[in-house]
């Protein structure tokens, strides 16, 4: 639906922003990888530092897109699932897989945003932006044109409520669960009768 679409681009936006190293973050079920790596398609080492490079170069050219470019997109999603892939320690990988599962989203892989977000809710359980990754996912399985599954969007938004109950994505949460299964009109029509 446009109001939810609309929700999380404004989301999209605000996470692009804000991509500042926090703690360190250890991910659960992952071993601490090596910091210099052998590229599988190349002679080339690369190391944490270059791959990280790489992701925030991608991140600068893709917020500076006015329109949708499925290469640069892929491009990105690549730079960013290398990072995280190989740099998970990095405090700023769980960033990279919200923005990874946006992008994925926005050139309609669904399966690939749906799979990051799960594994950035999963092994990153101390994320200050969790609830943000769980909210995005629950959008996902909201939308009928991606996941189209309501039920896993109310367990979704309900774990939000319950385990963030004093965070702005709860109070979005409760916002969604009142408008799930309801269409656009009939959205717009309850907005209208409250401004009245």
């Amino acid at each position: 639906m446009r109001h939810r679409f609309f929700l999380s681009q404004v989301l999209f936006l605000s996470l692009f922003v804000s991509c500042k190293p926090e703690k360190s973050e250890t991910p659960q079920n992952s071993e601490k990888d090596s910091v210099v790596l052998k590229k599988t398609n190349s002679d080339f080492m690369f190391d944490c530092k270059l791959l990280k490079k790489e992701a925030l170069k991608m991140d600068s050219l893709i917020l500076k897109q006015t329109e949708t470019n499925v290469q640069l997109a892929n491009n990105a999603i690549k730079a960013f699932t290398d990072f995280v892939y190989h740099c998970a320690f990095d405090s700023v990988a769980p960033i990279y897989l919200i923005k990874t599962a946006q992008i994925a989203q926005a050139v309609n892989n669904t399966q690939q945003a749906k799979v990051v977000l799960e594994k950035c809710i999963t092994d990153y359980p101390n994320f200050k932006n969790r609830a943000a990754a769980i909210f995005l996912l629950a959008q996902l399985y909201d939308e009928t044109t991606y996941l189209n599954n309501e039920e896993e969007a109310k367990v979704l938004y309900q774990k939000i409520i319950d385990e963030y109950p004093k965070s702005d994505w709860a109070s979005s949460a409760r916002g969604a669960l009142k408008f799930i299964g309801k269409s656009d009109q009939q959205i717009i029509e309850a907005f209208n009768k409250k401004k009245k």
